[in-house]
């Protein structure tokens, strides 16, 4: 395996005059700009535009927007087709999205994926069942489907629970951000169902997959020791969201952003305010704290729920997509070649760094 440096800069410490606390709905961000030297491992390089990670027994599965699944196994990557059964749309930020191995994947090869397609009628996203069979992933399967879509906002994060139940994050599909507040719409929410694709019985609304509503384009979920789920999403340029989640709750898009309030509706536990932006997706949590992956923020986010302060503990890697944590290591990747980014040399790539040195 090799180590490399992986380019992250030694910042020097701004003078404490231009440091600065700022109060976002009562709570304090830290918005450090130095940061302490670091070194992170490079698991795998040249990907295409990779999306999620996941991991089994020390393997690790990436998907990649083009529609691809890549292994990464003591250092050796292979990239895996996938065969869906519709047609992978190409609008910007569309394409194989979310992907989770099944609780018992070492034994079913069963993964869960979400993706943005198109047919005669439009562009949807749908959510379905994978099967691994000699190195190529076929859908086998169909849990949900014509989810809304549109030339932006596709959400796409899927997890697993502790509660054993499947979460996935929903776009406002941009042209159209009023069906965030339409509970009886799949747009703008975050969706939660049994591994079968069946509806919940403790749903928070009767004989449907809504857990929560009035998002905008929400890409991360995390849950806490103690079950508590948190959520991360784009904000309107700025105004990006860490939110707590309670089911069955409003979280205000698009009538209210930001530290904006209204009855009914829920604020954000962090947000980036009016003129800043981290645009955040994937997130993990450890040990009171939430790691969140800035794309237009550049750098791996850490929120300290304790203490209320953000920091930046990665940066000068570019965009950054997914993070996910095991055995106290920080894994994360890059997505410079998504259109949006300055690609470094053989991006994108797969970090490691210990949580310890953060």
């Amino acid at each position: 395996m090799k180590r490399v440096l992986s380019g992250l800069i030694i910042l020097f410490a701004v003078a404490s005059a231009g440091c600065s606390k700022t109060e976002e709905r009562g709570l304090e961000e830290d918005q450090e700009a130095s940061l302490p030297y670091k070194e992170a491992e490079v698991l795998a390089d040249e990907l295409q535009i990779p999306w999620s990670i996941d991991q089994s027994e020390g393997i690790f599965y990436l998907s990649e927007r083009p529609g691809r699944i890549v292994k990464i196994e003591y250092g050796r990557t292979e990239r895996q087709k996938v065969v869906l059964e519709q047609p992978l749309a190409t609008a910007a930020e569309a394409g194989l999205l979310g992907f989770v191995l099944s609780p018992d994947f070492s034994k079913t090869k069963e993964a869960f994926a979400y993706y943005t397609y198109t047919d005669g009628s439009g562009q949807y996203n749908r959510i379905i069942f994978l099967k691994l069979d000699n190195g190529v992933w076929m859908e086998a399967g169909l849990l949900l489907d014509r989810i809304p879509s549109g030339q932006f906002h596709h959400g796409g994060r899927l997890e697993i629970g502790p509660d054993d139940k499947l979460y996935d994050t929903t776009g406002d599909a941009s042209y159209k951000p009023e069906i965030a507040q339409d509970i009886h719409s799949l747009g703008g929410k975050i969706l939660r169902m049994n591994l079968d694709g069946s509806i919940p019985e403790d749903n928070p609304i009767k004989d449907s997959y809504v857990y929560t509503y009035g998002h905008r384009n929400p890409q991360g979920l995390a849950w806490a020791e103690d079950g508590v789920l948190y959520e991360s999403e784009h904000g309107p340029s700025a105004n990006d969201e860490v939110n707590l989640i309670h089911p069955g709750h409003n979280y205000g898009w698009p009538i209210i952003v930001g530290k904006e309030s209204k009855e009914g509706m829920e604020p954000p536990l962090f947000t980036s305010g009016d003129s800043t932006t981290w645009a955040p997706s994937g997130m993990a949590f450890f040990e009171g704290k939430l790691y969140v992956a800035a794309l237009r923020g550049n750098a791996v986010l850490e929120f300290d729920l304790t203490s209320k302060k953000m920091r930046e503990v990665i940066t000068g890697l570019g965009r950054i997509r997914d993070v996910y944590i095991k055995d106290e290591f920080l894994y994360f990747i890059s997505n410079n070649t998504d259109g949006r980014g300055t690609p470094l040399a053989k991006d994108d790539k797969l970090y490691r760094v210990p949580l310890a040195d953060l």
